[in-house]
């Protein structure tokens, strides 16, 4: 048998699993769909300036900078950071990348028409901090989107199980989630509101199969299949009208002055 993965997040390594990036590939699809169809429903352009917050490898930022937007990126992580530079260099884009905490951005304030949440309010322990900078950089008018893990039965199977505990499905370090920092759609939902921000409902999305997302998952994290070939194996897709049982979409807009 051969020698168990090195679990390590944000590692260039080609040994190394990076369950960070892994969800960001499966869930690509689905952010840029729900985005873009949110800002149609609002009648907001495409365009304009975007901050990405919890960027990672910077996939989302590349994705937004494919529909036009000029991006801003930011994560905690300088090897994340320095990936995801590399990765738009290489793309041709021109993004942003800054190093920082959600809880303390450092970007302009009213500077963004959209600022996305990603890989962020399930990891926070302080939440209010996130959202409330968050709110800071929207402009008047401006867009808050956020994907998030529901806190149920089901989410903790999956996310404080499987992908932490597991041996065959194991993708981050222990302790990346805690139930304590699983948040459900009412609770996230009062955190906009104690931030000016009005609450714009929320998106259930699902893989095709479950089936789909272990075989996905396991390929990824023994290096058969890229970041293309996963997000197409595990086929997530919008479920909107569907009670969110591990993960869900939603979005807010800052009041106009």
């Amino acid at each position: 048998m051969g020698s168990a993965p090195l679990i390590a997040l944000d590692s260039a390594g080609p040994d190394t699993v990076d369950g960070r990036q892994i969800r960001a590939a499966a869930f690509q699809g689905v952010r840029l769909a729900y985005t873009s169809g949110v800002l149609e429903r609002l009648g907001r352009p495409r365009s304009g300036r975007a901050l990405v917050v919890g960027s990672g490898r910077g996939l989302l930022a590349r994705g937004l900078a494919g529909l036009g937007f000029q991006v801003t990126a930011v994560d905690p992580s300088e090897s994340a950071s320095a990936l995801a530079r590399a990765a738009a260099e290489r793309d041709g884009l021109t993004i942003e990348h800054r190093t920082a905490p959600a809880e303390r951005p450092a970007v302009p304030e009213a500077a963004f028409g959209l600022v996305y949440l990603a890989d962020t309010l399930e990891i926070t322990a302080d939440p209010d901090r996130v959202v409330e900078q968050a709110a800071r950089a929207l402009a008047p008018g401006g867009v808050l989107v956020y994907d998030t893990v529901n806190r149920t039965p089901v989410s903790r199977l999956v996310y404080l199980v499987a992908f932490q505990r597991l041996p065959m499905t194991r993708i981050v370090p222990a302790g990346r989630y805690a139930a304590s920092r699983l948040r459900t759609p009412s609770e996230v939902a009062a955190l906009l509101a104690r931030h000016g921000l009005t609450d714009g409902g929320i998106c259930d999305f699902k893989p095709r199969s479950v089936r789909g997302l272990i075989a996905g998952v396991r390929a990824h994290r023994a290096g058969r299949v890229t970041d293309d070939v996963l997000e197409t194996m595990v086929g997530f897709a919008l479920a909107p009208g569907s009670k969110p049982l591990v993960t869900y979409l939603g979005h807010a807009r800052k009041g106009r002055l």
